[in-house]
Order: C-alpha cells, then sequence, then structure tokens
C-alpha cells in the first residue's frame, strides 16, 4: 500500500494537471484525482506496467466523461462562461499540483480550449502541453496513432485563430500590470485607459448569480471607465490588488473586505488587450479563502 501511495502522490501533481486543464474547474478536477486514487488502490498493480501511463490514461478518460456531461451544462449556463480561477504564488493560497514548468495554464488558454470537443481537447492537451507521443494518446483514447494525429492536426488548425495572439515576456506583462494597477488605485482614469488597448476585449462570468455583461465588451476607453467607475464609491472600500491568476499577474478586487472578482489579463507587453472578469461567487469561493490566509 506504501508503494502505490508514494507513486500516486508523486504522480498526483500531473493527474490535476491533466483534469483542471480538462475541465477548467479545480473542483472538479479534484473530484477526477480523488476517484483515480480509489480505482488504483483497487487495482491489480502487478498487471501493470507502467503506473504513470496507467494513471494518466484513468484522469484523462474520467475527465472526458465529466465534460461530456458538464458540456450539457454548460450549453444552458446563465451568460458567458469563464474557468474557475487559481492562485499561482509562493504562498499558502497556491494549489501546488498545478504548478508544473511550461504549462499554459492561462484563462484565455483555457478558455478557448472550450471550442474543442472533449476528445480532441484530451488529445490536443496530453500533446501539446504534456508532450505525450502518440502512442499514449492513442491508449488513453482507445484510437489508432493515425487518428489521433489527425485529431490534434484539427484541434490545432481549429484554435489556430483563436489562440492569444501575443507571447509576451512574463517581466514585460507584469510591468503593464503594476503601472495599471497604480493608476487604478490613484484614481487616475486617463493613465488607466492609456494603457489599454483601443480594441481591448472585457469578458465576465457572473453565472447568472451576479451582475455582468451577456456579451463581452470591446473598446479600451469603455472598459477603462467601467472599472474606473468602482474608484467613485469609496463608502464600498474598493481594494485592489495584483495577483498571479493562472500563472500570469491580474488583479483581485475587494469591497469591503471581500472579494467582488478576480481579474485574468493579457497584454502585448505594452497595453492590455484583453481582460477576463470572473464575479461567479461558486467559482471564486476557493481563491477567495486561499487569499484571506494570506491577510
Amino acid at each position: 500500500m506504501d508503494g502505490a501511495l508514494d507513486t500516486f502522490t508523486r504522480l498526483r501533481p500531473r493527474l490535476l494537471g491533466v483534469a483542471y486543464r480538462m475541465l477548467g474547474s479545480l473542483a472538479e478536477a479534484e473530484d477526477v484525482v480523488q476517484d483515480v486514487w480509489l480505482g488504483w488502490n483497487e487495482a491489480d498493480r502487478a498487471q501493470v506496467d507502467d503506473a504513470e501511463a496507467w494513471l494518466v490514461v484513468a484522469a484523462t478518460r474520467r475527465s472526458i466523461d465529466r465534460l461530456r456531461r458538464a458540456r450539457a451544462d454548460r450549453a444552458r449556463y446563465v451568460g458567458l462562461w469563464l474557468p474557475e480561477p487559481v492562485l499561482t504564488e509562493d504562498a499558502p493560497a497556491t494549489p501546488e499540483d498545478l504548478q508544473e514548468a511550461a504549462s499554459d495554464l492561462s484563462i484565455a488558454f483555457l478558455t478557448v480550449l472550450e471550442r474543442l470537443a472533449p476528445d480532441a481537447r484530451a488529445a490536443f492537451l496530453l500533446r501539446e502541453v504534456f508532450d505525450a507521443d502518440y502512442a499514449d494518446i492513442a491508449r488513453t483514447l482507445d484510437k489508432s496513432e493515425a487518428a489521433c494525429r489527425q485529431i490534434v492536426h484539427r484541434a490545432k488548425s481549429q484554435l489556430h485563430e483563436q489562440r492569444p495572439r501575443y507571447r509576451v515576456p512574463a517581466q514585460a506583462h507584469q510591468r503593464v500590470m503594476q503601472r495599471f494597477v497604480d493608476a487604478w488605485n490613484q484614481g487616475d482614469l486617463r493613465a488607466m485607459t492609456a494603457l489599454m488597448a483601443d480594441s481591448a476585449t472585457l469578458i465576465g462570468d457572473g453565472g447568472g448569480i451576479v451582475a455582468t455583461f451577456p456579451e463581452p465588451m470591446v473598446g479600451g476607453a469603455r472598459i477603462a471607465q467601467l472599472l474606473f467607475a468602482s474608484t467613485l464609491r469609496p463608502q464600498r472600500g474598493l481594494r485592489i490588488e495584483l495577483a498571479r491568476i493562472n500563472g500570469r499577474w491580474g488583479v483581485l478586487r475587494y469591497f469591503n473586505g471581500e472579494l467582488e472578482s478576480a481579474q485574468a489579463y493579457d497584454s502585448d507587453g505594452e497595453r492590455i488587450v484583453r481582460v477576463y472578469v470572473q464575479r461567479n461567487p461558486n467559482k471564486l469561493r476557493r481563491i477567495a479563502l486561499g487569499a484571506a490566509g494570506l491577510h
């Protein structure tokens, strides 16, 4: 049992990474990993040649099943759907199991992945993010290697136009965000607007629980004005903090000490091009508890 537990514990970061990127929900990803552990605990491990392959296949297949069920729910989702954000700081709030180097974890990337069918999403992630070979992907999806190559090729083509266009050095993005947060905290609308691209887009997710926009808002000046408006009501106790959200610097916005939104930002290194505002309380619960532990 100890050997089985040690193996599972060592590989848990990879399993959670696969499941979270598949589902866009850390809570659901943790459920998948728990299911995999139960299956692993009951498996005849003497018949398992490669523990990592067995566990990754199990996590991926369970994620595909959950995603198929979730897609029906998401079709009925009120408003725009965004993934559950996670804090990725070196702090107690961090889900350590998601800290895999060179894995694309951004809200932008996870949102784009929603365009893919479950099998295609799994094949694309295994190949492009986790660098699995096609033999492993074929075993996971119970398809031929040739079929898996085609699935990945089609997925890459499907995502080509929607994937984020900018590969910005982390330090350049951080500088933009620091300047933006400083301007926001100082109530400087002109500076906030100057840091927004003219064609910037804001996408909000309220889950039908709290108010947000039913369609993306386009226009850097409009977005700057919207965000700036939160400074005009001092009685609400506004607090703006920089935070690393899904691997990139973004913003946590508080009113009267309570987390109101987690905002992920994309920039081109000079100006902000996209804002993802998560306001759904159900998707903020974990990050709110984690952030509260830092204060």
